[in-house]
């Protein structure tokens, strides 16, 4: 079984995150730079389903060139090998002009199943998956907290805030995991230093057969027209009880329409 999964490098959650005031795109040369962390759960998935079923594992992200030590990362967990798409002609792209630089990568690969995370942290748009299936005509199980595969069928319990829902489609198809799928294991010494050998393709738009006139910030379908920075936590309101104290708290609840 061929398995594919996309993996996106973003700014740390847990740093601070900037927007670059030049063109309001984040602003990731400056940043904390680590792997999507949804995605994680995707690749340990895709190991599992590996070996069970047999096969391999191939990483796809498109980024710049500091994307290389997300795909390291995938690579030192147990993926098999990795393609990196790369060109500066992406940058300020949107979710639909990468959903079909993505396409027009995976239509380059063999594969029966593609995995992906949820969301990425940056954007948290959750729509990747539904914009490669209708690019690629091929079904999508979203949400996925338990996937199995079988009889060339794959199965999921897609996640819900009341329980879950049983979900299949024929393969190939795409999959999107959240963190309750499983455990994504940590990088042993051994893996970290096999990953410097696993074969790591870059491949450009040209390679994809993409327009760069196609993708980019200036033909984006989105974009940030304006941001500002939170506003510095002002001073608390002090109450004082001088016997009427119940009956201010509740003046000031009042008026934050809080009651």
């Amino acid at each position: 079984m061929n398995i594919v999964v996309l993996v996106k490098q973003v700014p740390d959650s847990g740093s601070e995150r900037k927007l670059d005031p030049s063109d309001n795109t984040v602003a990731r040369a400056s940043a904390d730079n680590v792997i999507n962390e949804m995605d994680e759960y995707a690749i340990e998935e895709a190991l599992l389903v590996r070996d069970r079923e047999g096969g391999e594992v191939t990483v796809l992200t498109v980024g710049p060139e500091s994307a290389t030590d997300a795909i390291r990362k995938a690579l030192s967990m147990g993926a098999d090998k990795a393609v990196h798409v790369v060109d500066d002609a992406i940058h300020g792209s949107c979710a639909v002009q990468t959903s079909a630089v993505i396409a027009a990568a995976l239509g380059q690969l063999e594969y029966d199943l593609v995995l992906c995370g949820a969301e990425a942290t940056d954007a948290q748009l959750s729509v990747m998956p539904a914009l490669l299936a209708e690019r690629l005509g091929i079904p999508q199980l979203s949400g996925a907290r338990k996937l199995t595969i079988e009889g060339g069928m794959a199965r999921i319990e897609r996640q819900t805030d009341g329980g879950y829902w049983a979900v299949e489609a024929p393969l190939p198809a795409i999959v999107s995991t959240w963190d309750t799928i499983n455990e994504p294991r940590y990088p042993s010494f051994k893996g970290i230093m096999a990953a410097k050998k696993k074969p790591v393709e870059t491949r450009s738009l040209a390679d994809l057969g993409l327009d760069p006139s196609s993708v980019g910030l200036a033909n984006a379908t989105s974009r940030v027209l304006d941001f500002a920075g939170r506003p510095p936590k002002g001073e608390g309101v002090k109450v004082v009880d001088e016997g009427d104290g119940a009956q201010k708290f509740v003046e000031f609840l009042a008026a934050q329409k809080i009651v």
